[in-house]
């Protein structure tokens, strides 16, 4: 089903990428970036809003009453297997859903104050990068660094549009996973506006106009890691915007709500201990 534009609600923060199926040994868990993150910034208390695309009978609305969700109807949604083994994992690909579009995005939602997107399987249209004049823009782009075989096997690719999207991204967020080499990531800081490279357990390093910052990230006993860099970009770009451009203070927030979901298990388990922690420092005197 499609949302209909015109009765689109006012957001704060909007979230675009698949979300999707991801397969498990007990059946499926929901996944994406956009699920991840645009959940993470209601927790946060942004009215929030989702582009996604997905076959009719994964209601993705329906799925998440907390978000306004704009779905593209398409024969089918991207559905993803992971298989952790001795070497590594190996990711396959099952199905994946339509193309997001520029004018997949309601036309009030291209003033949204915050945006992130989040592609998981080459879906998002660079382009779409230009539909937001006035938007603090957020690019998580593991999903344009994505291709897959024909049985369905992912490997990485470069980033072809990097030269086009960086530039036009407030805020670009990539994993020590996604970087090839070092070249790699001195091009993307030489292109971004804000690079943020996420490291795992030792927190993250923020780079901006030649100058380099690492922030660690608390100690915690982790549970599950799944959408750990989804949360942390949307925790980021929260605290970003509402402190009018802190970067560094951004970064050790988006630690702390990251290392505080992945001691959960489970999307919901997670977005509970971050609106706990959230709602105990507004109610005390500590700030991050």
């Amino acid at each position: 089903m499609s949302s209909d534009a015109s009765s689109v609600p006012p957001i704060d923060f909007l979230a675009v990428g698949h979300i999707c199926r991801d397969l498990a040994p007990d059946g499926w868990v929901m996944g994406g970036a956009a699920a991840y993150g645009g959940l993470t910034a209601h927790a946060l208390g942004c009215r929030v809003g989702v582009v996604t695309s997905g076959a009719a009978e994964d209601d993705w609305a329906a799925a998440l009453p907390e978000v306004a969700v704009h779905q593209i109807d398409s024969p089918m949604t991207t559905v993803f297997e992971n298989v952790y083994t001795d070497t590594g994992r190996v990711q396959t690909v099952h199905s994946v859903a339509g193309r997001i579009r520029t004018d997949h995005v309601p036309p009030s939602w291209t003033r949204a104050p915050m945006v992130l997107l989040g592609p998981i399987a080459n879906e998002i249209d660079p382009d779409l990068i230009g539909r937001f004049s006035n938007s603090l823009i957020g690019v998580g782009p593991q999903g344009w660094l994505r291709r897959w075989d024909e049985r369905g096997r992912v490997h990485s690719v470069a980033w072809e549009t990097a030269a086009v999207v960086l530039p036009l991204a407030a805020v670009t967020f990539v994993s020590e996973e996604d970087l090839p080499d070092a070249a790699t990531l001195d091009d993307y800081r030489r292109l971004a506006g804000i690079l943020v490279l996420t490291q795992g357990a030792r927190g993250c390093t923020v780079f901006c106009r030649g100058e380099a910052r690492s922030f660690p990230s608390p100690t915690v006993t982790v549970a599950d890691l799944t959408g750990a860099g989804d949360i942390f970009a949307a925790a980021y770009l929260v605290r970003f915007h509402q402190t009018d451009g802190n970067l560094w203070a951004a970064a050790e927030y988006a630690n702390h709500i990251a290392a505080e979901a992945i001691t959960r298990r489970g999307l919901p388990a997670k977005m509970n201990v971050v609106r706990q922690r959230v709602a105990e420092l507004i109610h005390s005197s500590t700030s991050w």
